[in-house]
């Protein structure tokens, strides 16, 4: 199976970096300056895989904490890491975030997993005591109204710099490994809040009748995201489908059964059948109409649902809609059904953080397996499926208009997390994180997707906390245990959230 090209480009995460010390050691300890800076250009490597990274150097005055501070807003960055290098008071530190109000991580990483007592000097002692100003800091900002998140553990080098009389190499040490993994992280997460920012979701149609937990107001989302709706009209998906030719409509056939597997006849549901050439042929067509739409408008997102009035050109319309989705999914443009924006959003932020997102709600429970199945009618995520997706021709679509092609599949086996974006009472978005496990499990065969997952609860017990939050009913199905990477985009995001 062909991986399919990204539609767009994601935008790197624009991350600032900065160490600290106390001016008064430059004079004192000879070389100490430099081997902290040469730590501190050793954090900018490694970030740099995951980010444009703004190094600014090293504070060691309350005036240089003010510099650092305009500098980083100059360069609109999304996160700042400050390098606890060694000791600095805390009125060096507090100014660069009083000025510059992107969050902040602290990072106390001492570069060796323990010093040569019987030969350790003042000077060397202070080029790994970086965990000493981490009091004084945290007080400073709790006092001041701030928040500040630290990462412990070691510096992780590959080698011992000249001027150390202990063992540096660390890059294999466990207290190394989780650090970078939880810098890597916030990285990742400080990627998502950029790229939502400047993100456009295209609306199409409207909400499904009565569906009342997925109305929302555009206007509150952008606010909490900062992402555009962009309103979609279905006389323009038509117009752009009179431009479809011929030879767009077969490249995407080709896409088609490349991606997917066509099926027979269901075997035990008589309305999920072989899908008709007429039917494969208008999906494409209509798929081709769908990555125009979403090309001229620049999108990032889509979000859609029509009825349409039974035999109507629209009702036709909207019966091909699920292959193209799937498609574009596929491509980074994570579509969500039924007109679910926040659900949407939640497939964005899996998608932009490299697992997946596969749309979702509850299909029934396995008692027996203590499984709980999760699944749509479509669309579905080929990165994270388990082998080649099935279409299926569907002879009705369950509770909505008009026929078509539907997906059926399930997520590969292994970890999962679902994530679900609900709104609260008072108009906030609120992120309900659920880790779990795919199972091989069997499934029906009625052209909806499907995945057995087995949470650490029985499923009741599970329900009962998942029910209690008040979540949107559907959700977005992720490869990978990531409560740890969604609490850190729900935190850098302002949104509350709540793990399961």
């Amino acid at each position: 199976m062909t991986e399919l090209m990204p539609v767009k480009a994601p935008k790197k995460p624009r991350i600032g970096l900065y160490h600290i010390g106390l001016y008064p050691y430059w004079a004192q300890f000879p070389g100490l300056r430099e081997r902290l800076a040469a730590y501190s250009r050793f954090i900018e490597q490694r970030i740099a895989a995951w980010a444009e990274v703004y190094n600014y150097g090293l504070v060691d005055t309350e005036f240089g904490g003010r510099a650092a501070g305009e500098w980083f807003n100059a360069r609109n960055v999304d996160l700042v890491f400050c390098h606890a290098s060694t000791y600095a008071t805390s009125s060096t530190v507090l100014p660069v975030h009083q000025i510059c109000r992107a969050p902040v991580v602290l990072l106390n990483l001492q570069p060796t997993d323990r010093i040569h007592y019987a030969q350790t000097t003042t000077g060397e002692w202070l080029a790994h005591c970086g965990a000493c100003p981490v009091p004084e800091i945290a007080n400073a900002f709790n006092r001041a109204g701030m928040p500040l998140r630290v990462v412990n553990g070691l510096l992780g080098l590959d080698h011992t710099p000249a001027i150390s009389v202990t063992n540096e190499v660390t890059q294999h040490a466990e207290p190394a490994v989780r650090a970078w993994r939880e810098i890597e992280e916030w990285v990742r997460a400080a990627g998502v809040k950029r790229n939502l920012q400047h993100a456009r979701f295209g609306f199409l149609g409207n909400t499904f009748n009565g569906m009342l937990d997925m109305y929302s107001d555009f206007t509150m989302v952008q606010a909490q995201t900062g992402m555009h709706v962009e309103i979609l009209e279905m006389c323009e998906l038509e117009r752009i489908l009179q431009t479809v030719t011929d030879e767009e409509t077969a490249a995407k056939m080709a896409e088609v059964q490349d991606m997917f597997r066509i099926s027979g006849d269901s075997p035990s549901d008589p309305i999920a059948r072989k899908p008709t050439d007429e039917q494969m042929t208008w999906s494409c067509r209509i798929a081709a109409a769908q990555e125009k739409l979403v090309r001229e408008h620049d999108l990032d997102a889509l979000v859609y649902y029509y009825r349409g009035s039974p035999g109507g050109e629209y009702e036709k319309l909207q019966g091909g809609f699920i292959v193209g989705h799937s498609l574009l999914t596929a491509k980074g443009i994570p579509c969500s059904g039924e007109g679910d924006l926040k659900t949407a959003v939640a497939m964005k932020i899996c998608d932009l953080l490299g697992t997946g997102g596969s749309y979702s709600e509850i299909v029934v429970v396995d008692y027996v397996d203590e499984t709980i199945l999760l699944g749509h009618d479509g669309p579905f995520h080929i990165a994270i499926s388990n082998g080649k997706p099935i279409l299926r021709g569907m002879g009705l679509y369950h509770g909505k208009q008009g026929t078509g092609v539907s997906v059926e599949a399930k997520v590969r086996t292994g970890p999962i997390t679902t994530l679900n974006v609900t709104q609260t009472g008072d108009g906030r978005l609120k992120l309900i994180i659920s880790e779990g496990v795919s199972t091989n499990g069997p499934i029906m065969q009625i052209g909806n997707t499907q995945t057995p997952v087995k949470f650490p609860q029985h499923p009741d017990d599970y329900m009962a906390r998942w029910f209690a939050e008040a979540p949107t009913h559907h959700c977005a199905m992720s490869i990978g245990h990531n409560g740890s990477l969604f609490r850190k985009v729900g935190e850098l995001m302002d949104v509350r959230h709540v793990t399961l």
